[in-house]
């Protein structure tokens, strides 16, 4: 093997990570070709979110919907199995990082996965549609699809305890607003309802959208991959996760469970019995 120069072995080192997202070097930050300094002060976090994943700064208009999904992500309370992660793992002596990392940890495929999902269903039921207008029958072919494959809850509709998630109308609100403006096409928010509505058909109580559901029309609006969804939700969930996290820990407590000690689990297994003779007979 032929020995490599200092020059080979420097540009081998140098080759290691490569990014275009930051440029460090000896008194010198920017963040995709812009100087922090310039940065802080003129770019509000969302933006920054935007362009650390997209690569360009976002108009207002659409850094402004991006924010409004995430403040509506934020927290859903300690029945939310990630804030409660959060909290029980302070008790059993995690700090702030690791309670956090814990919490993260469980928003996966079920809990913290739907917005994706979510969005591949809207974009599967996109690619369907085509030209067409009305995705009304790409809705119902998509839906077809689905259900053939095994699907029986629909990511994003349906929510375990709000007969109608309030944050959806709100989110929705401000997509027909920016649709107007012209900030975003409008295209998934009419898939989404599209969606919704052929859900409804033959039910006798609707299944309306949640925040998965319309965080993935903004999303998908906004034009970020299904992946990209998931992550954004989780960076918004954990800063209701460090809430959570502090705040338990300012109230104390010592390894709490799921449920307090006074209300018992449901045990179905064999009744109380005596082990039997397990002496070897001589």
């Amino acid at each position: 093997m032929t020995a490599k120069t200092p020059e080979e072995r420097l540009t081998e080192v140098s080759d290691w990570w490569t990014t275009g997202i930051i440029d460090i070097h000896p008194g010198r930050i920017a963040m995709r070709g812009y100087p922090i300094e310039e940065l802080i002060g003129n770019v509000r976090f969302p933006e920054m979110v935007w362009l650390l994943l997209r690569g360009e700064l976002p108009e207002r208009a659409q850094s402004e919907l991006l924010e409004a999904a995430m403040v509506a992500s934020v927290d859903h309370g300690p029945h939310a199995p990630s804030i409660s992660v959060s909290r029980m793992a302070v008790t059993c002596g995690l700090p702030v990082n690791g309670a956090m990392a814990s919490a993260i940890n469980v928003l996966d495929d079920i809990h913290g996965g739907p917005g994706q999902q979510c969005m591949e269903l809207y974009r599967e039921i996109a690619v369907e549609a085509g030209d067409e207008a009305d995705p009304a029958r790409a809705v119902d072919a998509v839906l077809a699809r689905w259900r053939t494959a095994g699907t029986k809850f629909f990511p994003g509709f349906g929510h375990r305890f709000h007969p109608l998630d309030p944050r959806t109308p709100r989110l929705f609100a401000l997509v027909d607003a920016a649709q107007g403006a012209g900030v975003v096409s409008g295209q998934f928010a009419r898939i989404g309802r599209g969606v919704e509505a052929a859900l409804a058909k033959g039910k006798a109580r609707p299944v309306p959208m949640n925040i998965d559901g319309v965080s993935a029309v903004i999303y998908s609006e906004l034009g970020f991959e299904p992946e990209l969804g998931r992550g954004i939700f989780i960076l918004a969930r954990a800063v209701g996760i460090l809430a959570h996290a502090w705040e338990q820990k300012q109230q104390g407590g010592r390894i709490k469970g799921p449920m307090p000690p006074s209300i018992p689990y449901r045990y179905n297994g064999a009744a109380r019995r005596a082990v039997p003779d397990r002496r070897r007979s001589t």
